[in-house]
């Protein structure tokens, strides 16, 4: 089936802040837009990841957007870190205020795009058979949105209940008096194994990797804090929009080597209380030099004993191997303490590894345990996975899954060489999950918008990347991220989580305001790096 012979200005796949934003707006430009998504409303990675306990690690006065200056002074947030009904709700209102569904085909998961050199443009197929066709494509389709599973011998096999955190059903099951096995320690899993222990009769996570985890210290937003939110609220935009990850928050203005060691605990402690990720901005460099992540990572550590009891599932649960905040790190309500519990408990699988899933439950080398329900929250093909899932044809017929057997190859995340008119936001090369993605989504959803304009106003039917000046960028990323501890940790900002992936830092580490000024330059200067036209030729 086809949605019309129109052949629009612009499909934009995926509807979560990226999507939405980019839709808003093209159609306030005027121009023809299209939105395709495989979920049955607006909410991306907010509308499949429904799990209990499921919440945003930004601020939510920060994690929302800053163009609709009265959206921001109406809309109420109720914590300081949002669960995901009131993000998805927020999101739903978004939609409402600015008519954004309308745009959109719902329950259509895109499986191929094909470039046709001859028309110029893109079309656009999906599984479940709808057809359109666009002058540009905008993949806004997520960099957390192609959740994986563990290869398990037998996993197929389980007779009981099998859930996953990341495609999680609206009804929420019931696990009163369940034994429940949790295959996965990141984030889903330290935000909804506390929710599963109130009413489970038995919760073992099975661990292969210990991850950094800090308390939130959520709590609700008095009407004073709003007050207090509103009257700051443009500076604090400021701040984000100026800052290196979207977030007002700095790190102690004073280096650490200045520092007395003396003070140095009432600083970290400072860093912790502000909750989760932001322990990570204790300090300048903190990512960066082994000696101030080792002071980090004692002062996690002394946290930690503090909290869990029993000696060996704390010795199981404290991280080894790699800098603390070089893995994201995890932003919890009360994770650690659930271990406390006599019916929770931990598998270490590199000391005792999982030998197969069989019908009544998980066998490892020291035995079976029998379980009614399974959850697997075993995380995404990050960053890349969303684009490399689908039939991306460019120039020639490439197929962009073989362009990026080697890593992926883009320029400024936007742009990927033998693919003209394809721009993906939020991908590899762009500061993406490194910052506030709120931002990052009007930041990329804007600069695509640009681009287009630009083409429209002169006269070009077609933007292709420079091989070139792709290879410099991610060259140029490689660099900057080889002066960070980040490069020395597997983690799926390289896609050490993927079997056979090609292994590489992902994300753009440079920082959101250095990336804006960089990527302006560029526009600035007539979009250097692409070749602009109205002809056939391969760039060169």
């Amino acid at each position: 089936m086809s949605d019309s012979t129109t052949v629009h200005d612009i499909v934009v796949v995926g509807a979560g802040y990226a999507g939405i934003y980019t839709t808003i707006h093209a159609a306030q430009a005027g121009l023809d837009v299209i939105g395709l998504e495989a979920g049955a409303d607006i909410g991306g990675t907010w509308y499949w990841n429904r799990f209990p306990g499921a919440r945003c690690d930004v601020e939510s006065i920060d994690y929302s957007y800053s163009f609709d200056k009265d959206l921001q002074r109406q809309w109420r947030w109720s914590e300081r870190y949002a669960t995901q009904p009131e993000i998805l709700r927020y999101l739903s209102h978004v939609a409402d205020r600015h008519d954004v569904r309308r745009h959109y085909r719902f329950s259509q998961r895109v499986s191929q795009a094909r470039w046709d050199e001859d028309a110029q443009v893109w079309t656009v197929r999906t599984e479940q058979g709808l057809e359109t066709s666009a002058r540009w494509l905008v993949m806004a389709s997520g960099c957390l949105s192609t959740p994986i599973l563990p290869d398990l011998p037998g996993r197929e096999s389980f007779a009981g209940d099998v859930y996953q955190t990341a495609a999680w059903p609206h009804e929420h099951p019931d696990f009163t008096g369940k034994r429940v096995a949790v295959i996965g320690s990141g984030a889903s899993a330290v935000q909804s194994v506390p929710i599963f222990a109130e009413s489970a009769a038995e919760v073992v996570v099975y661990q292969r990797t210990a991850n950094y985890s800090v308390p939130a210290f959520n709590r609700p937003l008095t009407d004073e804090d709003w007050r207090a939110a509103q009257e700051d609220y443009d500076h604090r935009r400021e701040l984000s929009w100026n800052g290196l990850a979207g977030s007002p928050w700095t790190s102690h203005p004073v280096p650490y080597d200045e520092v007395p060691e003396e003070e140095r605990e009432a600083i970290f402690e400072e860093a912790w209380l502000r909750g989760g990720v932001l322990f990570a901005k204790a300090f300048q460099g903190l990512t960066a030099r082994q000696e101030i992540n080792d002071a980090a990572r004692e002062f996690f550590e002394r946290k930690l004993a503090e909290i869990v009891e029993d000696p060996q599932t704390l010795a199981d649960l404290t991280p080894h191997g790699y800098a603390i905040g070089t893995k994201r790190i995890c932003t919890d309500s009360g994770y650690y303490r659930s271990f406390n519990l006599p019916h929770v408990s931990l598998v270490n699988l590199r000391r005792d590894p999982i030998v197969e899933v069989g019908p009544s439950g998980i066998r490892t080398e020291s035995g079976l345990r029998e379980f009614d329900v399974i959850v697997y929250a075993t995380g995404f093909d990050a960053m890349t996975g969303a684009l490399t899932h689908i039939d991306i044809h460019g120039r020639d017929g490439i197929l962009l899954r073989d362009a990026w057997a080697e890593g992926a190859v883009n320029y400024l995340g936007i742009g990927v060489p033998g693919f003209p008119n394809l721009l993906t936001l939020n991908s590899a090369g762009s500061p993406s999950v490194l910052s506030n993605m709120a931002l990052t989504s009007e930041q990329q959803g804007d600069y695509a918008l640009r681009l287009i304009a630009h083409c429209a106003a002169q006269g070009f039917t077609s933007a292709e990347v420079r091989a070139d000046a792709a290879q410099a960028w991610i060259e140029h990323g490689a660099e900057v991220a080889s002066g960070s501890l980040f490069s020395k940790t597997d983690s799926w900002y390289s896609g050490a989580n993927i079997a056979g992936k090609a292994r590489g830092f992902l994300p753009y580490i440079g920082g959101f305001r250095p990336y804006i000024d960089r990527v302006d330059r560029i526009a600035d200067e007539g979009y250097t790096g692409f070749v602009l036209s109205t002809r056939t030729a391969v760039p060169a």
